[in-house]
């Protein structure tokens, strides 16, 4: 996977006004910004996933109920994942 890489400064209250350490912040950024653009429909899960770290879809599904992000995961979305399965099981 190939990345993009971008600066962005914030204001030095940012890390204490969300109550995130400087070393968590990248991570918390990441995600926060894959939950939203999520919830924009500008990503899909499996990208929000990707963007997130999580370690597969599910987790992301996880992360975005305890976010309050409806979720649209349609019967198209279970049908690839089950063809999916299926492949890798055999």
């Amino acid at each position: 996977m190939s990345e993009v890489k971008t600066t962005v400064s914030f204001p030095s209250s940012f890390p204490s006004s969300v109550k995130v350490s400087e070393s968590d912040m990248p991570d918390f950024i990441k995600r926060t910004l894959a939950i939203e653009l999520y919830r924009e429909g500008k990503l899909s899960l499996g990208t929000a996933a990707e963007l997130a770290g999580t370690r597969n879809k599910w987790e992301m599904l996880t992360i975005l109920d305890s976010s309050g992000v409806p979720i649209n995961y349609t019967t198209e979305d279970v049908e690839d994942d089950l063809n999916t399965l299926e492949r890798i099981i055999g």
